[in-house]
């Protein structure tokens, strides 16, 4: 019988080599890597049957890379592994694209069935969060509208946004972006008046409260 191929993303390269013993227990491993731009990359060049990825991870973190693998690699489904122990992460996942949530402190047996689950088509969410994520999708509280998805904000502004938060120079970013340094400015300049924000200070504060960067 043929064994799943599985992609994997993380940006603490112990947590990869532990992860990687486990599935390669049921599954064939074909890639890991480090941060959401080499995800992207690795799994339209290795079509994986599934992909697990963190959240925070620096460039592009897991829930943009996810709106983007959904278009890239329809066929690849996609697991949440990670610490957020949170229902509106959990809940923004499932907007993303994602099959499944668990927690980095689950049991091994529990990312078995997770994996399991998730190929045969079903979706899946530790079950310590689901309560909390029924809850905030039959009464979202008003206050937690932009808290993850930054709802304000374009893709293209969350990515901008999260590589300043990080440190780049606004080259840096043309260049990981491909765009131009112009282009760069005006997004910069517009997440600004958007968010109501002053300065590279203020952005990056933003950025790390609402878990869009690695950092």
């Amino acid at each position: 019988m043929k064994r799943p191929r599985v992609l994997m993303a993380d940006d603490h390269s112990m947590i990869l080599a532990g992860l990687r013993k486990l599935v390669e227990e049921e599954c064939e491993v074909v890639g890991a890597v480090e941060d959401g731009r080499a995800l992207v990359a690795a799994a339209q060049k290795l079509r994986p049957d599934l992909i697990l990825l963190d959240i925070s991870m620096p460039l592009l973190n897991g829930l943009e890379a996810a709106r983007q693998l959904v278009k890239l690699v329809p066929e690849s489904k996609i697991i949440f592994l990670t610490m957020h122990a949170n229902s509106t992460y959990a809940t923004e996942s499932f907007q993303a694209g994602a099959s499944g949530y668990l927690l980095k402190r689950s049991a091994a047996s529990e990312l078995s069935l997770a994996i399991r689950s998730v190929l045969q088509g079903q979706h899946y969410l530790t079950p310590s969060l689901t309560k909390d994520v029924l809850e905030s999708v039959l009464k979202p509280s008003t206050g937690e509208v932009s808290k993850v998805a930054c709802a304000t904000l374009t893709g293209r502004q969350r990515e901008v946004l999260q590589l300043v938060a990080e440190g780049c120079g606004t080259k840096e970013i043309a260049t990981i972006l491909n765009v131009s340094v112009k282009t760069v400015e005006f997004h910069k300049t517009r997440i600004m008046q958007q968010l109501d924000l002053h300065t590279t200070a203020d952005l990056t504060k933003y950025a790390i409260t609402h878990g869009l960067t690695g950092l």
